[in-house]
């Protein structure tokens, strides 16, 4: 029997797009947007970030490294420090269903990779957080999703059993990871409400 729901934030309860927080910067389809672009959000940094594994201050000299021009570097700069004052909003609808599911009696919780800068944030993005029992941030654990260490993490700090939860991540290696571990889920491939209702109408 299910008695948590687990949820995934990125792209499952908040939506992310990198380009919002670029497009505040720097004209977008231009080589010096793709050249910080890339630097920032598509650099192993962003990965080690979220493992916990390297400081903010250490990521970002690692991403301007990758740059020659002194612009950029500063463009890379104001990107990477104001991110999350940009790219990140609830997906409407979220609140009530979360609300619902609490209402009917079961455990809500979060685990996701994300970096300690959601530390300071996240209760402005995740709906319905006084709902939740629980939130486990990957760089508080150091360690990342699919690695089965993180869901015995979750597991163990909350004291769930991997059988009664439900998962809902948008990447099938995460959903995968979870099922080595016992616990049941769904790929959510659209971000929004109603496909969300349709995969756990089970529950409600």
């Amino acid at each position: 029997m299910i008695r948590n729901v687990v949820f995934d934030m990125g792209n499952v309860l908040v939506a992310y797009d990198e380009n919002r927080t670029c497009r505040q910067f720097m004209e977008e389809g231009t080589e010096e947007y793709d050249r910080v672009k890339a630097a920032v959000f598509g650099s192993q940094e962003w990965v080690l970030l979220d493992m916990g594994v390297i400081t903010e201050e250490e990521g970002l000299r690692r991403m301007q490294n990758r740059l020659t021009r002194e612009r950029e570097k500063e463009l890379a700069k104001q990107c990477f420090l104001h991110w999350h004052e940009f790219c990140m909003w609830t997906v409407e609808g979220t609140d009530q269903l979360i609300r619902e599911l609490k209402e009917k009696g079961y455990g809500i919780y979060l685990c996701s990779n994300a970096s300690v800068r959601l530390l300071i944030c996240y209760r402005k993005f995740i709906p319905a957080v006084d709902c939740f029992d629980g939130i486990l941030f990957s760089a508080e654990e150091k360690l990342l999703k699919p690695q089965k260490e993180i869901y015995q993490r979750l597991f163990e700090r909350f004291n769930l059993k991997p059988e009664e939860c439900f998962f809902v991540d948008d990447l099938q290696l995460n959903i995968d990871g979870a099922a080595a571990c016992g616990m049941k889920g769904c790929c959510h491939k659209k971000t929004d409400v109603q496909t969300l209702r349709e995969e756990l109408a089970f529950l409600l």
